[in-house]
């Protein structure tokens, strides 16, 4: 009897071990209360962007470029001007779009008329993130500064080289403008005060109507954009800004900050395309949009697929 007790025993403290140690024959512990290590969800990228065909572009770019590293991406294009974009930027409602150094300064900022790359760039990157948590990430190449834009026959006709000869001839010209621009620090009132002259009347139009106003003849001059492709397509020239009264629009995206904190990779998605569009390029692609009326995300994909930065 004794000897039987002595086997039983000895078999319930085999088991008893073998239990602990997570023998084969152990019941798996239970981790239904323990945190599982799983793959980090990459944060969806929602991209916005002003109402002309650039910022549709670079909007679509930026889109593109998170998609195909494997982020999710929502587009809120055409969202309207400059002071619309931003505070949706600020309130979180888009996470990212492409502005200008010159607007971001001067519009935004509020701050004193600066003619040095650099410094603008420095100086807007600064105190967005001060100011708003916001990131300006690597220029991304072009500067599409305002122009002051005429007809080449009428240039000529008149003496017209640069803007300073307009001087005394003003009075007699209508000049179409952008709705932001006749009331911008940096737009039209500065312009004039600058190069002490008058226009005979502004006409406030949309960006797209400027061009074909100028083409008609409905106006004499039009504040343009540097890198818009209508401009040569159509025979025109920029006026020489002899006075340096233009500040440098260098496009960069700008980042909300929580978003570079969740996933610091967005930042380098982004900067593959830092340096990668000159003014001629980039007025290359406007003019797919606005001359040849082709898709801006499908001219946005091509460019961005023959540079090789998308599958």
């Amino acid at each position: 009897m004794k000897k039987v007790l002595l086997i039983l025993l000895v078999l319930t403290l085999g088991l008893a071990l073998a239990a602990g140690c997570g023998g084969s024959g152990s019941k798996p512990a239970d981790t239904s209360g323990q945190t599982q290590d799983k793959p980090q969800e990459k944060p969806k990228i929602i991209v916005g962007s002003k109402n002309f065909t650039e910022q549709l572009l670079v909007g679509y770019m930026i889109g593109a470029l998170m998609e195909d590293a494997g982020y999710p991406v929502d587009y809120k294009l055409r969202l309207g001007g400059t002071g619309l974009v931003h505070e949706s930027l600020v309130n979180g409602d888009i996470n990212v779009y492409v502005e200008y150094t010159g607007t971001g300064l001067i519009a935004i900022l509020q701050q004193e008329v600066m003619t040095d790359p650099d410094a603008v760039y420095a100086k807007v990157k600064e105190m967005y993130q001060s100011e708003f948590g916001l990131v300006w990430l690597e220029p991304w190449g072009f500067n599409n500064t305002y122009t002051i834009t005429m007809r080449q026959d009428e240039a000529q006709e008149l003496g017209v080289t640069k803007i300073s000869d307009l001087k005394g001839i003003a009075e007699n010209l209508v000049i179409g403008a952008t709705q932001e621009f006749i009331p911008r620090s940096d737009g039209l009132a500065g312009l004039q005060e600058k190069y002490g002259f008058k226009f005979k009347s502004a006409l406030g139009m949309d960006s797209g109507l400027m061009y074909q106003a100028l083409q008609e003849k409905k106006v004499n001059v039009i504040s343009g954009f540097a890198t818009d492709g209508r401009i040569p397509a159509f025979g025109f020239i920029n006026l020489e800004d002899d006075l340096n009264y233009f500040p440098p629009y260098y496009a960069a995206p700008v980042v909300r900050a929580d978003l570079l904190e969740k996933d610091p990779e967005v930042a380098n998605v982004l900067n593959k395309l830092a340096g990668k569009l000159d003014d001629t390029t980039m007025a290359n692609l406007n003019y797919e949009v606005d001359g040849n009326k082709k898709d801006p995300e499908d001219v946005a994909k091509q460019f961005l697929k023959e540079k090789g930065l998308i599958n």
